[in-house]
């Protein structure tokens, strides 16, 4: 079993910065990738951002330039730097994490920006 604890969420202004961490704890295994998706309100889950642990990442369009995923290996940690933020940004944000046997999913974190 692996355990995804996810912080960072909140409400801020559009233009503003939020960061969300996700720690990753249990079975890891070497070989994995870890990502953000969001879900807004009446749409469906979609990617953020993901990256394998020995690749570099890719991005949907909608955020590309805006955000960044990084990664520490070592801590088992994920990190979304999320910069110049929009109203359409909002929505609640999943951390997930899958290997060659699996896949999980965090709690989720909100993040709301407002006009």
């Amino acid at each position: 079993q692996v355990r995804l604890v996810e912080s960072g969420g909140g409400l801020v202004q559009a233009g503003g910065s939020l960061r969300l961490s996700c720690a990753a704890s249990g079975r890891i295994f070497t070989i994995n990738a870890m990502g953000w998706y969001r879900q807004a309100p009446g749409k469906q889950r979609e990617l953020v951002a993901k990256q394998h642990r020995f690749g570099t990442p890719n991005y949907a369009d909608s955020v590309k330039g805006r955000f960044t995923i990084s990664r520490d290996n070592a801590e088992n940690t994920a990190y979304l730097q999320m910069n110049s933020l929009k109203p359409e940004d909002t929505a609640v944000y999943y951390c997930h994490y899958s290997d060659s046997v699996d896949d999980y999913w965090g709690q989720g974190t909100q993040v709301t920006v407002s006009s």
